[in-house]
């Protein structure tokens, strides 16, 4: 695993590198003190994960991951803080970051979300993952689903399946729906595999951006 550390104060950004290269399977490729310069380094090295630390001058880390990750989608990036707020933790996630971990977090636990946030997995601790489902769960309960005439196609919906079409949209994964609108981890796929089908289209990618690209705002 080739990892970038980022992070403006070099005393805690070098105490992450040793113990990194502590670990037989990952591999430090870079450092960076702030997020211009995190991206430039990124485009170069394109690593596979980032460890980002959100308080930067200048470019923060949460522009940095939106900067990055629209040039590079595979890359996954786990953002840092001293802090446990709601808005910089959804405000992460939605700029594309993979993970968000409080600086408090043990070693061992560290590593362990960098190998999740390297199979695809939410490098999430489980107190900052609850917020994220009674997010979703709120956001479901409060009829953010997507209207039936605002996508082509979601005529066809359920109103349940419209309502798992907007946590697509929102990111989430098969687990976070079934957290979220409290049904079965089965009943989801089944309905995900509905919503594709009525939607003509081949992935949950496709659907989500339909969804957000037909509610953005219109110019």
């Amino acid at each position: 695993m080739r990892v970038m550390v980022v992070d403006d104060h070099a005393l805690f950004r070098e105490g992450i590198v040793g113990l990194l290269k502590q670990q037989p399977d990952i591999q430090v490729v870079g450092e960076a003190s702030d997020g211009l310069e995190a991206l430039v380094m990124a485009r170069k090295l394109k690593p596979d994960v980032i460890l980002m630390d959100i308080t930067m001058p200048g470019t923060d880390g949460i522009q940095a991951t939106r900067l990055i990750k629209q040039e590079l989608p595979q890359t996954n990036i786990i953002v840092l803080t001293v802090r446990d707020e709601d808005e910089k933790l959804f405000e992460a996630i939605k700029s594309g970051a993979q993970g968000y971990l409080l600086k408090t977090i043990r070693a061992q636990q560290l590593i362990e979300m960098l190998r999740a946030a390297q199979n695809g997995e939410p490098a999430i601790s489980p107190s900052l993952a609850s917020r994220i489902i009674e997010e979703f769960r709120r956001l479901a309960s409060s009829g953010v689903a997507l209207a039936s005439e605002e996508i082509k196609g979601t005529e066809l919906l359920t109103p349940r399946e419209r309502e798992v079409l907007a946590l697509i949209a929102r990111g989430a994964s098969d687990r976070e729906i079934a957290q979220a609108l409290t049904i079965s981890l089965y009943t989801v796929k089944a309905h995900v595999r509905a919503v594709l089908q009525k939607l003509q289209v081949v992935s949950r990618h496709d659907a989500a951006r339909m969804a957000r690209q037909t509610n953005s705002p219109k110019t």
